[in-house]
């Protein structure tokens, strides 16, 4: 109840501060400048669907706001005028703004609002609201509550430990809001009837958002990586098996692991070195402990040797004493200086990722300790800076880049540029790769991952990773991970535990990153009873025969902007129904996935979105969309489906992901419409991807002809085979061979749909 009367309270100033006397605008060159009794607004469209908007003192050039750095683009604009409001149009957008309270309406071109604003508040921190906005509320980062729609709700964007503030909302009504404002913010998302969504933020120079239309989720999201950066490719290695563990405690432990999964011939790519290789007292030296670490460029040899790849986990954190600690704060770049007296003598510190030498001093210390051992990417955990153990306290210090409160959330993106960054010139043959446990706003650029934090091995917190996931794509970073099993808890030769293991483990298959990590004994594959095993190592083998697939839409992220783990929002933006499912979601343009979250499951309820036809992938069998369908979910099965008129590249099995291959790639047709799909493929690391060494198949189904046409392959890089050999199927149906040498062929696939069963509904 105080909440409540607390967002009544802020309603009613909201509505107070939008009264104001008339005002003339000002037409400028970027937009529209209007000087109210409360404050000066400015208007300034970035493109035909991205406006800018802010409003404070006169002067007001917006809050600290790295996550943005594009510039404006010349856009062709017009400003109307009538005796109570001002329209700024363009091509895709009307801006219409009140002259007597400076509110502002955004209208599609003929007049329909999408949103409005209901007023603004600049008394204490910033706070602003907007009417109109639909009754779904998506995005706003990682948070572990279970929840896909935040309507109804508060969300509390503050860094911590599996919670991620991200300040970007979506609404499959067709529109974003970029919030450029770093600080501690709360969203109210119709916690009260009127206004029903208000973002408070605690600290601020002003109002200060990116309103981002669409309308269809792809281009909402396709307009904030515009503004804020795009995510580069990551290597081919990365989309595999990754094994990981509270930690390898010596170089022994962790080459046999690796040397096992290559023994069992179990396909993998990468083990990860998690903390404490350093001696005590050694926070932050980046240096490892000798007698148990002797030769770790040796060890890390061995692993290339075997075709493995491998990271390891560094910190923001640095013990007094160090060579590093004493380096960073001569520069005065290490928190803090004092602070409450929570630091006593040899507890840790955290540098200042706000200042930009600081970043420079930070990696150079990884590189010259770490780097040249030839390790291939980076953990950074901890990335939320936590100093004296309470979350929220660096809003209490001074940075480089300004007072703490002001830019506090921002310290990820901060920290994963100053490695990206140095990565990206100190080794210029190797993909950056960042592994991190928190993100802001423009993250997807520096090549990072962010996974979901130390969570507890239990199917309540499983069954929450599935909206939070969901949510933290849609706040337009791609990449997300979770530690398979739990970070806390679970022995694998308790069968309740190797159920759940199981089943997130068929989850993570359909994650953009597949990791296993936990506390206690390993989790490795061999842990487990033989029945567990063998499920486990035949999903690690489909994750690998999808690598074509998954590889192929790493390239839609980078090139288009697209996003691989995908709520269904994205694709059934008018299904109604589908808008509200918080445990399904596409992986890639074809295949649905619902992953089984209860225990002692034998089926699970399946929603189908859409008109369009489904197929089951492991029978073929075909469902009709819009409805909801039972399926067969034993503890080897995952409900998964295919979308008709999808085009599936199933690759061969490979020990590792760039192992080579002469066995064919299979391409499974899914009729009921006509589709395409473009298959991707270059060198799998290094980054003459960007300067066009690459190759793209271009394939399109014609439902009326039963046929699936190769396009002539555009492109090239070195290594790449002249001759492809295609399996062409169906669905499950006969297989035709196809020899692709570059030039345009096309399969005919006689009665294809026929041969797929129609199940009944049951």
């Amino acid at each position: 109840m105080p909440k409540v009367a607390g967002l009544l309270m802020t309603c009613v100033s909201l509505l107070a501060v939008a009264t104001a006397a008339r005002a003339e605008p000002v037409k400028t060159e970027t937009g529209v400048r209007l000087q109210t009794g409360n404050g000066v607004l400015t208007v300034e469209p970035w493109s035909d669907r991205v406006v800018h908007v802010r409003f404070g003192a006169d002067g007001f050039a917006g809050n600290y706001n790295p996550a943005v750095i594009a510039k404006p683009g010349p856009v062709n604009f017009t400003v109307a005028e009538t005796a109570d409001s001002i329209t700024l149009s363009t091509a895709a957008l009307k801006v219409k703004i009140d002259r007597g309270s400076g509110s502002v309406t955004f209208q599609t071109p003929d007049g329909k609002a999408i949103m409005n604003e209901g007023g603004r508040d600049l008394s204490h921190g910033v706070t602003q609201a907007f009417y109109d906005t639909g009754t779904i509320v998506y995005g706003l980062g990682q948070h572990q509550n279970g929840m896909l729609d935040y309507s109804g709700s508060t969300v509390h964007l503050q860094q911590a430990n599996r919670d991620v503030g991200i300040p970007m909302l979506v609404s499959p009504k067709g529109f974003g809001v970029l919030w450029n404002n770093a600080s501690v913010t709360d969203v109210d998302a119709g916690v009260v009837a009127k206004p029903p969504l208000v973002i408070r933020s605690e600290a601020g120079q002003g109002v200060d958002y990116d309103f981002i239309y669409g309308p269809e989720l792809d281009d909402v999201i396709g307009g904030y990586r515009g503004l804020t950066g795009d995510a580069p490719m990551m290597a081919r290695w990365t989309w595999g098996l990754w094994q990981s563990k509270e930690h390898y405690a010596t170089q022994d432990e962790l080459l046999s692991v690796a040397a096992k999964y290559r023994q069992m011939k179990v396909p993998f790519d990468a083990v990860v070195q998690d903390w404490q290789y350093w001696l005590p007292g050694q926070w932050g030296s980046h240096r490892f402990d000798p007698a148990r670490f002797p030769d770790p460029a040796a060890m890390v040899k061995t692993l290339h040797d075997e075709h493995v790849h491998t990271i390891i986990s560094v910190w923001a954190r640095l013990d007094p004493g160090t060579a590093n600690a004493a380096e960073l704060d001569a520069a005065g770049a290490l928190y803090p200086k004092t602070y409450r007296n929570v630091y006593p003598a040899g507890q840790g510190r955290w540098y200042d990722a706000w200042n930009p030498k600081g970043r420079d001093i930070y990696w150079r210390q990884v590189m010259q300790n770490l780097g040249v051992q030839g390790f291939d990417g980076w953990w950074l955990d901890a990335s939320e800076a936590e100093l004296g153990g309470n979350w929220g306290e660096m809003r209490e210090v001074s940075t480089a880049a300004g007072p703490g409160a002001e830019v506090y959330n921002a310290y990820p993106l901060m920290h994963t540029t100053a490695v990206y960054e140095g990565m990206r010139r100190d080794q210029p043959e190797k993909r950056a790769f960042i592994l991190t446990r928190s993100a802001y706003a423009g993250q997807q650029r520096n090549a990072a991952i962010t996974w979901s934090g130390d969570t507890e091995g239990n199917w309540d917190v499983f069954r929450r990773q599935i909206p939070a996931a969901l949510n933290f794509t849609l706040s337009g970073i791609p990449y997300w991970s979770a530690d398979i099993g739990g970070f806390f808890g679970g022995a694998p030769r308790d069968p309740a535990y190797a159920e759940l293991f199981t089943r997130w483990y068929q989850f993570g298959v359909f994650n953009p990153m597949f990791r296993v990590h936990g506390t206690g004994q390993g989790k490795e594959l061999w842990a487990f009873d033989d029945a567990t095993q063998k499920i486990l190592v035949d999903y690690d083998r489909l994750r690998y025969r999808l690598l074509p697939y998954i590889y192929s839409a790493s390239w839609a992220v980078t090139s288009r902007r697209g996003t691989m783990m995908r709520a269904l929002a994205f694709d059934f933006r008018d299904d109604e129904t589908a808008l509200h499912i918080p445990d399904e979601y596409m992986f890639g343009p074809a295949l649905l996935v619902a992953p089984v979250v209860q225990a002692k499951a034998n089926a699970r309820t399946v929603y189908l979105p859409g008109k369009d036809a489904w197929y089951d992938f492991w029978t073929g069998a075909r469902q009709d969309g819009g409805q909801v369908v039972v399926a067969k979910a034993d503890i080897a099965t995952i409900p998964l489906y295919v979308r008709a008129g999808s085009i599936l590249p199933l690759g061969p099995v490979r020990q590792y992901a760039d192992q080579k291959s002469d066995a064919p790639v299979e391409i499974r047709v899914y009729p009921g419409r006509d589709g395409s799909y473009e298959l991707y493929d270059d060198a799998g690391d290094g980054y003459g991807y960007t300067k066009g060494q690459y190759a793209t198949v271009r394939m399109t189904w014609s439902e009326s002809r039963h046929r699936l046409d190769f396009a002539p392959r555009q492109g090239a890089f070195d290594g790449m085979a002249a001759r492809q050999a295609f399996s062409v199927r169906c669905g499950l149906g006969p297989a035709q061979a196809v020899t692709y040498d570059g030039r345009a062929v096309s399969v005919t696939l006689a009665n294809c749909g026929a041969t797929a069963p129609v199940a009944k509904h049951r």
